[in-house]
C-alpha cells in the first residue's frame, strides 16, 4: 500500500483523488480492511469507505460494493484468534453502510437487501473469533460489528415480519451459544441496540417477543463445574437484559409495546437474579 497516498486522502477530508479510478481504490480500501495494523483499518480504509457511501460516491456501485463485502464474511471463517477476523468484521461494519444508505436512497430494491441479510446473519451465526480488542492490532469486535449490520437491516423497509423474526433468532443464537468469551467492551449493548431497531418497527407484537425473551432468559442463571466458570454464556446473557431493559426504559422513541415487554423483562431479571431480588415477607 502506498500509505503516503491514503495518509494524503485523510488529511484531505476524505475527497475522492482525481488521479486514481475508483474500481482501483476500492479494491485497495477493501484489502486494507483486513489489515491488522489499525491504524491503516481503523484509520484509513474504514473512515473513507464509509465516508464514501454516506456521500453517494458509490451510489452507481452500492450493489457490487454489497457484494463484495459479502465475500469478505466468509474469509478464515472458523478461526480463531487469526488476523482474518478483521476483514470479517469490518466488512461486516461496511455492509453495515451499504444497507443504510440504500435505506436512505432507495437504490438497492428488496432482494439485494434480503440477500446481503442472510450472508450478514450466516456469518455472525457461525463466527468464532469473538474477541473484542486485540492488544497491537486493534479492534476485531466481530459480534458488535455483526450487531450493528442486524441493525441496519432492522432499520430497512424491505425488512417484513419474517426475516425480523429471524434477526431476534439470531440474536438469541449469538447470545446462547457455548462461548469462552467474556463481552465486556459493549457488545451487549450493541446487540441491545440492534434488538431495539427491531422493536421500533412496531411489527412484533408480545405473541411473539415473550416467548422470545424467555428462551434468552432460560441461560441467564449460570451453570457450570469446576472446568468451567458457569458464568460463561450466563453473564453475557444478563447483560444483555439488563442493557435491553435499560435501553427500553430510557429511549425517546418507544416501541408500542413498550410497556408490556418492560414487564416482561422485569419478570425475568427478578426471577433469573433472586439473590438481588427475594419475594416480599408475608406479614
Amino acid at each position: 500500500m502506498a500509505s503516503g497516498f491514503w495518509e494524503q486522502v485523510v488529511a484531505d477530508g476524505l475527497k475522492v483523488p482525481a488521479e486514481r479510478s475508483l474500481v482501483d481504490m476500492t479494491e485497495e480500501l477493501t484489502r486494507m480492511l483486513g489489515d491488522p495494523d489499525p491504524d491503516i483499518r481503523d484509520g484509513i480504509a474504514f473512515p473513507t469507505l464509509a465516508t464514501w457511501i454516506d456521500e453517494g460516491v458509490y451510489d452507481d456501485l452500492l450493489v457490487g460494493l454489497g457484494d463484495g463485502m459479502c465475500h469478505g464474511l466468509d474469509i478464515g471463517l472458523g478461526l480463531r484468534a487469526d488476523d482474518s477476523v478483521f476483514r470479517r468484521s469490518f466488512s461486516a461494519l461496511i455492509l453495515t453502510e451499504c444497507i443504510d444508505r440504500s435505506t436512505v436512497t432507495g437504490l438497492v430494491g428488496p432482494e439485494v437487501i434480503l440477500r446481503w441479510g442472510d450472508r450478514v446473519m450466516s456469518w455472525l451465526s457461525r463466527e468464532e473469533d469473538l474477541r473484542d480488542f486485540v492488544v497491537g492490532k486493534g479492534w476485531a469486535h466481530a459480534v458488535a460489528h455483526g450487531a450493528d449490520a442486524l441493525a441496519a437491516l432492522a432499520r430497512s423497509p424491505y425488512v417484513g415480519r419474517l426475516e425480523l423474526t429471524v434477526i431476534l433468532d439470531v440474536i438469541a443464537d449469538r447470545l446462547l451459544a457455548p462461548t469462552d468469551a467474556f463481552w465486556v467492551s459493549g457488545e451487549d449493548d450493541r446487540l441491545a441496540l440492534a434488538t431495539m431497531h427491531v422493536l421500533q418497527r412496531n411489527i412484533l407484537g408480545l405473541d411473539v417477543l415473550e416467548p422470545w425473551v424467555a428462551r434468552v432468559a432460560a441461560n441467564a442463571q449460570g451453570r457450570g463445574n469446576a472446568d468451567q466458570n458457569p458464568f460463561r454464556v450466563a453473564g453475557n446473557v444478563q447483560g444483555y437484559l439488563r442493557s435491553l431493559h435499560l435501553q427500553l426504559a430510557l429511549t425517546a422513541e418507544h416501541p408500542a409495546v413498550r410497556t408490556d415487554l418492560l414487564l416482561v423483562l422485569i419478570g425475568q431479571l427478578r426471577r433469573t437474579n433472586p439473590a438481588y431480588f427475594p419475594p416480599p415477607r408475608s406479614h
